[in-house]
């Protein structure tokens, strides 16, 4: 990665500080704007967190705990003995390893996890070349390539147990960032397109400032009880971003 003043390393463009992620709980129901869904009609998700690297990338493991199958978003270094000791006990089966976005700070430890769980790797197309030559600038170790088998593509559902993931396609980022929008849960995991008060930087190879303010638009969309679990920094919902998300999609501009 490149870095310019007053531009973060972690692929954040700045924006205001904010405190640590707060704990993620396994159970969470999807809302109108303001009123509950019945109880009867909530999904369970097991849904476990880590913060990894020197770029502090947000880790997620999710699981059916019904049939026991598990997906893994952004396995970044280090992440695969974390991972590897959250299966093992549990009983987990990891059956996809989803990647994001092709930044080095996301991919790490793709080949490592796949190499020890069998799982195999998901990415959109048009980043599937930054895993298999996967660009380390500014990395403090080594990023192994990575082969995906899996090619993730807008209206695509990832699916494992009863869980299923919609496929958002959110380039802006890079060309190939996407989204997995739990519906049933209310989550939606955002990678580098949108963080707690930001979204992630447009000035590395690949992004776009025109297609960031149409993911973000995109994003403003969904429900404000809507939960956001971001590449990095803590997690958000779409209620507390939408003020500025509908300036965004408004003006058709970045708030810089």
């Amino acid at each position: 990665m490149s870095t310019r003043p007053g531009i973060r390393r972690d692929g954040r463009a700045p924006r205001p500080a904010s405190g640590r992620s707060a704990p993620i709980t396994s159970r969470t129901s999807r809302r109108r704007r303001t009123e509950e869904r019945p109880r009867g009609t909530l999904s369970r998700v097991e849904l476990l967190h880590a913060q990894v690297g020197p770029l502090g990338t947000n880790v997620y493991l999710l699981a059916d705990p019904a049939t026991r199958e598990a997906l893994a978003i952004d396995t970044a270094t280090p992440s695969a003995s974390w991972i590897a000791g959250q299966l093992e006990p549990r009983g987990w089966t990891l059956k996809l390893v989803v990647s994001t976005h092709r930044h080095w700070d996301h991919i790490g430890d793709n080949a490592a996890v796949q190499a020890r769980t069998g799982a195999p790797i998901a990415v959109h197309l048009l980043d599937r070349h930054g895993l298999e030559h996967p660009r380390a600038d500014f990395a403090p170790f080594p990023i192994p390539p990575s082969v995906p088998a899996v090619e993730l593509a807008e209206g695509g559902v990832v699916a494992f147990g009863e869980i299923r993931l919609e496929v958002l396609h959110t380039p802006g980022h890079t060309e190939g960032s996407v989204c997995l929008y739990a519906r049933d849960e209310g989550l939606v995991f955002s990678g580098d397109t949108l963080f707690a008060a930001g979204w992630g930087r447009t000035d590395l190879p690949g992004g776009s400032e025109e297609a960031m303010v149409e993911s973000l638009a995109r994003l403003a969309d969904l429900e404000d009880v809507v939960r956001v679990l971001p590449g990095h920094g803590p997690a958000t919902t779409i209620g507390r971003e939408r003020a500025w998300l509908e300036i965004v999609a408004r003006e058709k501009r970045l708030l810089f």
